[in-house]
């Protein structure tokens, strides 16, 4: 395939270029390759540089092998055999053969690189070997261990570890590869500063700037660090840097810091060793010291303390004690401490020692630690015994004296008080009233209780004289008397109380019950006095207190009541009693008479009070009510008359809310007065006593009231004017403050000193003017409110001059601000426009040396380079001449604005322009010549790519035949043809552009135009030929059908299908880890496996659906079963996948417990085989070198116990977990519980300790026989005289008795060892058996010989010895004469040394003097022998007296002497020591920072503890050199300039300590101050950063969010004004102590005062900012909500909906009712909030005012709609309503008429069925007053079906006309039926009643008869015939009724 190019478009370069045609650039790949070369060639060279040699081309200077040879030997350090110096290609290859042959033997890996690869010049391979030899000797030996030391990253990863760990504090630098991650240099700048901080200032790089970064790192590792500079900043600032090529550079980083590491750490370990070498010797020599003091202190007190006699005094032991605290408080605990730091120092010099692979140190025999602690267990021992003894005599001197003085003392105490008891108890004067008898009671029990507590006290007096007696004391009688006394007495005292008590307790029982009864009659007297009391309260609330008490007196009087009745049994009781009787019967009997004729007087005056009380209480409650009122009116009206109108705005506002709730006070005691007004109108009505001027009490309250209405409506309207004008005073004096703020802004001066800070300025200055334009609206407003003023106020001047000063000012602002914008837009202009100029002039500078060092090469690929260069230079051209235009631009306007530096803005942009001219030319002339030759080289490689690509298609589209039917053969043509067909596609519109291309070239290339047309010619006969192929392939190809498709891709998955069933179901199970992980891991790829052919089975059961209609080769049913198959096995093949799975994880996790099993047994078998093979040595050597074996042994053994513990744990997991493998674990686990090792330790330190112990029996015998051996041996004694046997035996026995300490020491050892291991008894008892044997032979031999030499001449010996000692003596007294009192303070005290042995000789030789004297007077009594011996006793005798004086002289000599050197070199001593510290308390240095100001403060302050710790020394030293110096001696005058030189310096020190300590402190306030600024201005910026950023909420609750944040943000501010003012507080103090950074610190407080002004500023835009969105998110929330509301309620009214019935519309009309009201009340009152909130905002000039209003308006026009269509649904429910009513009434009315259409048959029945025609009337009468009814119901049908007809049409007319004729028809049929049957009724009554007149006339004629038959007068028939007439009458005319014809009777 031919290489891929790109090709692109170069834009314009300037107005006046035309676009060239386009070029073809070099390949990624071709680049990488180039940057590779040039980095690989440097690196060569930098290796090659070491033998002085060189290579220009690396392809080409390597092909002779020569120098790639002497590189291998540079880098691999060894010699390479000779190259051979010929230039054939044969001697090359050669050469070559040995370098590859050398690389191979170092194991280097060489893929497909041959000598011939590298002779040829072969690029690719030829870079791969170079990076197969850098790999090798630079990059592969970089090892870095990670974190958990677990493993190993090599090569790359290594490389890339180690620049990612020393990058890891730098923030912008973040390394994840070796290309893009170095694009911006900082990575290099970091690795060098990580390492060398003072070659960059890190914190001054930008990541932007990546150029300047790649090249100061470059350039610094070049001249600072030596290392070559293999890359330039253009290799790596490009889209994908070449990644081996920054490898190799960052190496070279890595081995050098490397290197740098290593020696630094090498020097440090050189210097370590001396210093510990020589600090080890002087921690030895000072543990020698200390441990000889000690153990000297430790013997002289155990002989002090060991002192058992005690003084015969507590005084005396009291002493003592004291003693004996005082040194185990004070002298112990500082010997206590010295030992404690003796062990410290040898543990540390021992650590030291260890540490430094240095030999132990040994203390010397004795100097031991546990030759220490031994001892000073001796002396705790010693300490102890004698502090017990000590107390033990103390206490019982003590408790003696104790006890005789506290009997003493008891027993006096106890005599008197017992005297006086008695008498008190002998007298009966108890009184003759209760409060006597009760305090004879108190008393007589407190002389009980006193009694009773005193009989423990008595018992104490006893138990001392017991104890007395016991000890023995010598007075003991006295005390038994004294005790007995007291005893007697005690005795009497109890029997007298108990008869004194009896008689009290009855006369107290009397008078209680006659105190009770004066109680009760003084009680019943005063309640007589109060219930005649004519008090009857004079306010309302004694009248209640006087009630209340009242009934309490009554329940009072009830409860004494019964209380007298219980008196009286009492007191009657004293009647009756025998014997003592307190009182007469008689007194007590009229004491009861007189109690209960009292308390009946009582009862009835307490009846009449209560009634009196209760008027009272009515009246006064009238007069408190009316009281309160007044008192609540005067009080309002005071408050009303003496309030102001306030001062302030919040004053004003405060008297508002006062009067509000005043007015509601008002409101409320209305109601309260009117009430109080009735009763007193009631009281009046009753006329109860005290009722004047209740009348005219009304009449006053009702005037107040009136008066204080009259007041407060007053009040509120001074208060509203008040309001007003103090609003307008504060708004104007808001409006004021801003400007003033506003005006000292924009009246700054400050324009920026660069680019970003005048842009800073702007920017703010930009808010500034903003804010001015927002207040122009505010002045506006302001001036309206002071014309709305009332005119008292309008008129006053401070309004008007403040309105007046308000617009002043603001227009000054205004005016200011502009000019001002003017001037920072002029300053950033200039600072834009010099910034610009420089950096094109830098580019320029450097793209016009490029261009004239640039030749244009002929090759292609060289061309593609060069093109790709220019392409990049284009880019930047145009860039760079948009930034030109830019600074014409703004040099125009400079200079049309009339700056004043317009001459020097001219010249730059003259010098600009004419350069940018120039290399505009250069760069048009160089890219002419370049496009020429790149066009025609890419047309000629072009032709011949396009004709190997139609050529290679033919070939292809030939090669296709079809030759099968099968479906794989007919999609595989299928799909070679269509990518076929896409080729030839892409192809012709590339041949359409070459024929265009060849036209152009051969036009303006005429020389070679026949070259260029040739190539397409012959393109296009190939182009032919192929497509008439292609069509004749097309021509024979066939579609197979769909069907065979799915067959086969069905056959295909269900063959996969069985084979993958076949696979999970294995039943393999692994054996071991490495097989359980291959078999996981094919059972995941078999997952993968199944999921990759599950959208297959997805896609043939989709298929199904597809067969059915299709004609298919195979029944369905058949399909049917294959699909059903397929379901089956799929589905089964995941549950044995799911299994299988589940089995092999357990596998695999019981194979990991197992190969940690497997580790832990392999450690414990170790164990095991290591301490089975081990045997019990037999020396003491071995066994300490075994014990030491041995803890190396466990230690290694605990650091695996947790691995086993681990191992265990899990285990028990799996078995918990019920693994497969349970048995199995079980069986392991148990396998793990071992321990041999503690025991076989505890062997080794058995058979320690008896061999040492072994050893020293050895040792002790040995040393034993050889002295038995002497003791023995008496050959030499025979030679000797008799005086040196003696001396020689008595050494003998001194040696004997030292050592025998060796042998208790040996059987000590002996006994601890029985104890600890009693198995080794047996063997110990009988070593020590065995020594004590030998030693006791050695004694007995050793004493017998000393008595045998004794007796054998003792006078002889005893001359000897005086002889001998005389002769010593004359030594001593030789070497006396000699006086040397030593030059210096060593010979000194080696002369006092000396001389302290002579005393102790002296010592010794008196001791034997003593001996001799004894031993002489045993000699018996021979005459010359003693004179002998007395005359060398006396001459002795003599000497010794003689040398007593000059020891003493000696001694004082020398110490004198030794008082001189030690001043002397004391005195030298401290002059050195304060020379030592006088250079650090005289520096100049005073710190640049606070960590060094605080670092010198430390180390002054502990110069001055330690002079102040070493001040008491000096004085020391200087006081004992002032007594020296008083001396006239040649000595002192050494002693006295020593003084003079100490005391001056040390005075110097004292005084240079103290002014440093000043100087530091004011440093370290400066330098505390700088630090702190640094962090307030660091916050401070980090705060400004944080207010410009634009950030806004998303929605409302991310908006309120942000509101909260930043109003604690803001609040945080405000709390920062604090540390603010405290920083400028001590930024004062610092100016008033005159510091001398006070320039630079009043310019920090400066800057952080500025910041801290604009910080605010930003706060409260953002502030602003915020709250402006999160009320437009409220309103938008708000909107959308009502919107919805609204849509919501719309649903509801526009519902079609009208009532299937009557009922129904009824419903639903009083639904819709409920809610239209509902909603009119609600909506309303959220549209009027929505519109208020709306308002608002655009009053407050929101910046998305215009979308506010849009979203108003869509508001009210929606909710305009609802109320429209609330309305029209009202009157569709009204008018369904109406006509549902008219059909309900319809039914109605027709079910009425159909009911008395049934009632006519049951009246006509009754018509029918009886005589009454009464009944009939009443009947009829009732039915047509019914029908009356209806008429009226009728005729509201018809005008509502009058009115309906009018407003409905069509059906619903008809329905309505037809239900109106319905009724009509029924009405009209009632009436009918109805007049019938009145009619009926009618006739049936005149026929009734006819035939009851006929019955009358019968009768009255049967009558008549009767009586004409008897004779009547003729007056009755006159009557009668007066009668016939009317009754006949009524008869004929039918019209009266019944009852009135039926009165009608015959006279």
């Amino acid at each position: 395939m031919p290489p891929q190019t790109w090709t692109t478009r170069r834009p314009n370069a300037s107005s006046t270029t035309t676009t060239p045609p386009c070029v073809y650039l070099i390949s990624p790949a071709e680049e990488r390759d180039a940057v590779q070369k040039k980095t690989f060639t440097k690196w060569v060279n930098s290796h090659l540089a070491r033998v002085s040699c060189r290579i220009a081309d690396l392809y080409n200077d390597l092909r002779d092998g020569y120098m790639l040879t002497r590189l291998l030997e540079v880098l691999s350090g060894e010699m390479l055999p000779r190259p051979t110096r010929g230039r054939m290609r044969i001697h090359c290859l050669e050469n070559v053969d040995k370098a590859l042959q050398f690389l191979k033997e170092q194991r280097v890996h060489l893929e497909n690189v041959g000598s011939h690869d590298i002779v040829d010049g072969n690029h690719r391979l030829t870079l791969g070997l170079i990076w197969t030899v850098i790999l090798r000797f630079q990059i592969q030996v970089i090892k870095i261990e990670c974190d958990d030391n677990r493993e190993t990253r090599s090569a790359k990863d290594a490389l890339l570890l180690w620049c990612q760990m020393k990058t890891a504090g730098y923030s912008e630098v973040h390394i994840q590869n070796f290309t893009t991650c170095w694009r911006d240099g900082l990575a290099f700048n970091a690795l060098i500063h990580r390492h060398r901080p003072d070659l960059i200032e890190f914190h001054k790089l930008i990541r932007s700037n990546a150029t300047h970064n790649l090249q100061q790192a470059f350039n610094i590792a070049e001249q600072n660090l030596g290392l070559t500079k293999l890359l330039d900043p253009e290799d790596v600032n490009t889209e994908n840097p070449d990644e081996k090529s920054i490898i190799t550079y960052v190496v070279s980083y890595y081995h050098y810091f490397s290197k740098m590491k290593a020696l630094r750490v090498e020097g440090k370990r050189v210097g370590k060793v001396l210093d510990n070498a020589i600090e080890g010797q002087k921690m030895i020599d000072r543990y020698e010291a200390l441990a000889s003091e000690l153990l000297e202190w430790i013997e002289k007190t155990i002989g002090i303390i060991s002192n058992q006699k005690f003084a015969n005094s507590l005084t005396g032991v009291q002493q003592q004690l004291q003693a004996f605290t005082t040194y185990c408080t004070i002298e112990k605990p500082i010997k206590f401490q010295e030992k404690g730091n003796l062990e410290v120092l040898l543990f540390t010099i021992q650590s030291k020692l260890r540490a430094n692979n240095q030999k132990p140190y040994v203390p010397h025999e004795g100097k031991l630690i546990s030759d220490i602690n031994k001892a000073w267990e001796r002396l705790e021992k010693a300490e102890h015994e004698r502090g017990v003894a000590l107390r033990q005599e103390l206490i019982r001197q003590e408790k003696l004296e104790l006890l005789a003085q506290r009997f003493d003392h008891k027993t006096t105490m106890r005599q008197a008080w017992l005297n006086e008891n008695q008498r008190l108890v002998s007298q009966d004067n108890f009184g003759y009233d209760l409060p006597a008898v009760e305090a004879a009671m108190k008393k007589h029990e407190a002389i009980e209780a006193d009694i009773s507590s005193y009989e423990e006290r008595i018992g104490v007096v006893v138990e001392l004289a017991g104890e007395m007696e016991t000890e023995g004391y010598y007075d003991i009688r006295r005390i038994s008397a004294r005790k007995e006394n007291i005893l007697g007495q005690w005795s009497l005292l109890k029997e007298l109380v108990v008869g004194r008590k009896a008689r009290l307790e009855k006369n107290l029982a009397l008078q209680k019950t006659f105190q009770d009864m004066v109680y009760m009659i003084d009680w019943m007297e005063d309640m007589q006095v109060q219930l005649l009391s004519k008090d009857f309260g004079k306010h309302l609330l004694e009248v209640d207190d006087l009630l209340q008490k009242h009934s309490l007196q009554e329940a009072d009087i009830t409860a004494q009541a019964e209380r007298v009745q219980t008196l009286n049994s009492a007191a009657l009781k004293f009647t009756t009693i025998e014997g003592y009787q307190p009182c007469d019967p008689q007194v007590i009997c009229n004491r009861v008479n007189h109690v209960s004729t009292c308390l009946e007087e009582l009862k009835q005056l307490a009846a009449k009070r209560h009634s009196e009380l209760e008027e009272s209480q009515h009246l006064w409650a009238f007069f408190q009510e009316v009281e309160e009122s007044e008192a609540w009116i005067r009080e309002k009206s005071s408050i009303l008359a003496t309030q102001t109108c306030g001062k302030d705005l919040s004053s004003v506002l405060r008297l508002l809310q006062k009067h509000k709730t005043l007015a509601g006070e008002l409101l409320a005691h209305r109601s309260l007065l009117q009430q109080t007004m009735k009763k007193g109108k009631q009281i009046l009505m009753e006329k109860s006593f005290g009722t004047g001027g209740i009348q005219e009490r009304i009449m006053e309250v009702k005037g107040e009231w009136k008066r204080l209405e009259d007041q407060a409506a007053q009040r509120l309207g001074h208060l509203q004017e008040a309001l007003h004008f103090f609003q307008f005073s504060t708004e104007t004096d808001d409006l004021l403050a801003w400007l003033q703020d506003a005006y000292r802004l924009v009246s700054s001066e400050d324009f920026g000193h660069d680019e970003y800070s005048t842009q800073s300025l702007l920017k703010k200055h930009r808010g500034v003017c903003e804010a001015v334009d927002k207040h122009r609206m505010h002045v506006v407003t302001l001036r309206k409110h002071m014309v709305a003023l009332p005119l008292h106020y309008r008129e006053l001047d401070e309004v008007q001059s403040r309105m007046g000063e308000a617009e002043q000012l603001y227009t000054e602002v205004a005016e200011v601000a502009v000019l001002r914008q003017q001037w920072l837009h002029d300053a950033l202009a200039v600072y834009l426009m010099f910034s610009e100029v420089n950096a094109c002039e830098v580019w320029i500078d450097e793209k016009e040396q490029w261009l004239n060092k640039m030749e244009v090469p002929e090759r292609l690929e060289d061309v593609e380079v060069i093109a790709h260069r220019f392409e990049s230079l284009d880019q930047e051209m145009n860039s760079l001449m948009g930034r030109i235009l830019d600074v014409n631009q703004i040099v125009q306007q400079l200079l049309d604005s009339g700056h004043p530096s317009s001459t020097e803005v001219r010249g730059c942009q003259d010098h600009l322009n004419s350069r940018w001219n120039r290399i505009v030319e250069m760069v048009e002339q160089k890219k002419d010549h370049l496009d020429s030759v790149l066009r025609l080289q890419n047309y000629l490689l072009e032709c011949a790519e396009i004709k190997s690509q139609i050529q290679e298609k033919r070939k292809a589209i030939d090669a296709t035949q079809y030759v099968g039917s099968d479906l794989g053969g007919m999609l595989a043509l299928q799909r070679r043809l269509s990518t076929m067909e896409g080729a030839l596609a892409v192809l012709e519109p590339k041949l359409l552009h070459l024929q265009q291309e060849a036209e152009e070239l051969a036009i303006s290339h005429p020389a070679k135009a026949m070259e260029v047309l040739e190539h397409f010619e012959g393109i296009s006969v190939e182009w032919e030929e192929l497509k008439r192929t292609l069509q004749g392939c097309e021509d024979s190809l066939m579609v197979a059908g769909r069907l065979q498709q799915f067959i086969q891709d069905l056959d295909s998955f269900l063959t996969w299908l069985v084979h993958t069933q076949t696979a999970a179901a294995s039943d393999e199970l692994p054996n071991a880890l490495e097989e359980a992980e291959r078999l996981i891991n094919r059972h995941a790829a078999l997952k993968e496996e199944i999921g990759r052919y599950e959208e297959d089975y997805e896609r043939l059961q989709a298929v199904n659906e597809l067969l059915e209609a299709e004609e298919a080769p195979l029944p369905y049913a058949a399909l049917q079963q294959w699909l059903q198959k397929l379901d089956v096995g799929w589905n089964k093949l995941l549950e044995m996948w799911e299994s299988r799975r589940e089995v092999l994880v357990q596998a695999h996790i019981f194979h990991l417990f197992l190969r940690d099993v497997k580790q832990a047994e392999a450690f414990l078998n170790n164990q095991e085989s290591a301490l089975a093979h081990v045997e019990l040595p037999a020396t003491v050597e071995t066994v300490e070198a075994a014990i030491k074996k041995h803890k190396d042994f466990t230690t290694t053994m605990e650091l695996n116990l947790h691995r086993i513990k681990a191992v265990i744990e899990a285990g028990e997991s799996l078995i918990s977990q019920s693994n497969i493998y349970s048995d199995r674990i079980r069986e392991r686990v148990d396998t793990l519980n071992r321990e041999l090792a503690q025991q076989w330790l505890e062997r080794l330190n058995g058979q320690w300790g008896l061999q040492r112990l072994l050893q020293d029996c050895h040792e002790l015998g040995d040393w034993v026989a050889e002295k038995m051996l002497m003791a023995r041996d008496t050959s030499r004694d025979e030679t000797q005289k008799l005086h040196k046997k003696w001396l020689k035996h008595q050494a003998f026995m001194a040696e004997l008795s030292q050592n025998k300490e060796w042998l208790e020491k040996i059987e000590r050892e002996g006994q601890q060892l029985i104890q600890e291991k009693p198995e080794l008894s047996p063997v110990v008892r009988r070593k020590l058996g065995e020594i004590r044997e030998c030693w006791q032979d050695l004694e007995s031999t050793t004493q017998a010989k000393a008595r045998q030499l004794f007796e054998a001449n003792r006078a002889d010996l005893l001359v000897q010895s005086y002889v001998s000692l005389d002769h010593r003596l004359h030594q001593l007294e030789g070497q006396l004469c000699y006086v040397d009192q030593g030059q210096d303070l060593t010979s000194v005290n080696k002369q006092l040394k000396k001389l302290q042995t002579m005393e102790c000789q002296m010592e010794e030789w008196y001791k034997e003097v003593g001996e001799l004297q004894v031993a002489a007077a045993s000699i018996p009594q021979q005459g010359q022998v003693m004179e002998t011996v007395g005359e060398r006793q006396a001459a002795v005798e003599t000497r010794i007296v003689r040398l007593i004086e000059p020891l003493k002289e000696r001694r004082r000599i020398l110490l004198a002497s030794k008082e001189v050197h030690q001043v002397g070199r004391d005195l030298e001593d401290e002059i050195l020591w304060v020379q030592e510290r006088l250079p650090a308390a005289t520096s100049q240095e005073h710190g640049s920072s606070l960590q060094a100001v605080q670092h010198l403060m430390k180390k002054n302050q502990t110069l001055q503890r330690e002079l102040q710790g070493h001040r008491a020394r000096v004085e020391d030293v200087l006081e004992r050199a002032n007594v020296i110096a008083s001396i006239r001696s040649p000595e002192a005058d050494c002693v006295r300039a020593g003084l003079e030189q100490l005391s001056g310096l040390w005075g110097l020190l004292w005084a240079e300590t103290e002014r440093r300590q000043l100087v530091l402190d004011a440093m370290y306030q400066a330098q505390q101050y700088y630090f702190d600024t640094a962090e307030v201005e660091a916050w401070l910026s980090e705060q400004e950063l944080h207010m410009m950023n634009e950030e806004k909420g998303k929605d409302e609750p991310s908006t309120l969010q942000l509101l909260k944040k930043h109003l604690v943000l803001e609040q945080t501010i405000e709390d920062y004004a604090e540390t603010i003012g405290l920083l400028s507080q001590q930024c004062r103090q610092l100016l008033e102590m005159g510091h001398p950074d006070s320039e630079q610190i009043s310019k920090c407080q400066s800057q952080m005062d500025r910041l801290y002004v604009s910080l605010k500023d930003l706060v409260e835009e953002r502030k602003s900012r915020l709250e402006q969105q999160y009320w437009l998110y409220q309103l938008n929330h708000e909107v959308d909500e009502l919107e919805q509301w609204i849509a919501e309620r719309e649903v509801v009214a526009s519902s079609p909906e009208l009532g299937q019935d009557f009922e129904h519309v009824t419903i639903l009309q009083e639904k819709f009712t409920e809610f239209a009201s509902e909603t009119g009340s609600l909506g309303q009152e959220r549209v009027t909030a929505v519109n208020q909130m709306v308002d608002e905002l655009i009053d407050y000039g929101h910046a998305e005012a215009a979308t506010i209003a849009e979203w108003k308006d869509g508001v009210n026009e929606a909710w305009a709609d609802l109320l429209e269509l609330m309305e029209t649904r009202a009157q569709m429910l009204a008018a369904s309503h109406q006509l549902h009513k008219f059909f309900t009434d319809c039914r109605e009315v027709l079910a009425q008429i159909d009911d008395k259409q049934r009632r006519l048959p049951e009246v006509r029945a009754r018509q029918g069925g009886t005589a009454n025609t009464s009944t009939l009337q009443r009947l009829m009468h009732s039915f047509e007053h019914d029908i009356q009814l209806l008429v009226t119901q009728v005729r509201q049908l018809q005008e509502s079906a009058g009115q309906l007809r009018t407003i409905y049409a069509g059906q619903k007319a008809e329905a309505i006309a037809g239900r109106e004729q319905e009724v009509m028809h029924c009405w009209k049929e009632l009436l009918t039926s109805c007049e019938e049957c009145r009619v009926q009724i009618t006739t049936a009554t005149d026929k009734l009643r006819f035939f009851g007149v006929v019955r009358d006339q019968i009768m009255w004629m049967d009558s008549i008869i009767s009586q004409i038959g008897t004779g009547d007068n003729p007056r009755s028939r006159r009557s009668w015939i007066r009668w016939w007439p009317s009754s006949t009458s009524c008869l004929r005319n039918g019209t009266n009724t019944g009852r009135s014809c039926s009165t009608v009777s015959p006279p």
